[in-house]
């Protein structure tokens, strides 16, 4: 997002650890990893190896919580008691919390996944289920998002979220994937949208699912970097 301090500067993030993604490639290029906590997608295996490689690429780590989806990778909205659901927070980010710290590394924000990312950007109790279980950490969703205004409410802090890979609707809103124009696949169509997003967003997602997902995230960045803004993490400690 551009700032009136100093160089215009724009966070890349990509989920992580989904056992479907060139993790490896992923970590050369971006500045903040979505790690999946085993409910939609990876283990105890995948954590540990992107929390490995996160720290010798200095990319910052966050929790990509979601519902227990495994057989919809998460992309099946449900309906889940507050509760219930403040509970399965809570243990996705303290799993990969764990993990994390046994890597020397920490957990530096949280980042629902899929059909929880859309649910509580509308849906007040989910999202306060969300943060009730993810303790103290920022939050990262999309411009409008319920989550981010009851987290900015609780002293939180909050970062702006754009996808160049996906197509917007009138709304807003992410195009649902299942209608056309969901998904933009073109590797530069993706980096020139994203440069169009640095303006208004404090970070830009590649999602690592997607085919040819590293050359993608690779296109994104030489574009950024090319339109004069710093590629560079939006999290710190203190965030």
């Amino acid at each position: 997002m551009h700032t009136a301090d100093g160089p215009a500067r724009v966070d890349l993030n990509a989920d992580l650890g989904e056992e479907v993604t060139d993790d490896e490639g992923l970590l050369a290029v971006v500045t903040s990893a979505n790690v999946a906590c085993g409910f939609h997608a990876g283990t105890p295996a995948t954590m540990r190896a992107v929390c490995a490689g996160a720290v010798r690429r200095g990319v910052t780590l966050g929790a990509q919580v979601s519902y227990a989806d495994r057989a919809g990778f998460g992309r099946v909205e449900l309906d889940v008691a507050e509760d219930a659901l403040r509970e399965q927070v809570a243990e996705q980010v303290g799993v990969l919390s764990a993990i994390a710290a046994a890597e020397g590394a920490e957990v530096a924000y949280l980042k629902p996944h899929g059909a929880l990312y859309h649910r509580v950007a509308r849906d007040e109790e989910q999202a306060r289920a969300v943060l009730d279980g993810s303790g103290s950490l920022p939050v990262m969703g999309m411009p409008g998002s319920v989550l981010l205004s009851l987290a900015e409410d609780r002293g939180r802090g909050s970062r702006l979220e754009g996808f160049p890979d996906r197509g917007y609707g009138a709304d807003g809103r992410l195009i649902p994937r299942d209608q056309p124009g969901a998904l933009v696949t073109d590797p530069d169509r993706v980096a020139a949208r994203a440069v169009e997003l640095a303006a208004v967003v404090d970070s830009v997602c590649v999602h690592g699912d997607s085919p040819g997902a590293v050359r993608t995230a690779a296109a994104v960045r030489r574009a950024l970097e090319a339109a004069g803004l710093v590629v560079a993490t939006c999290w710190s400690s203190t965030a």
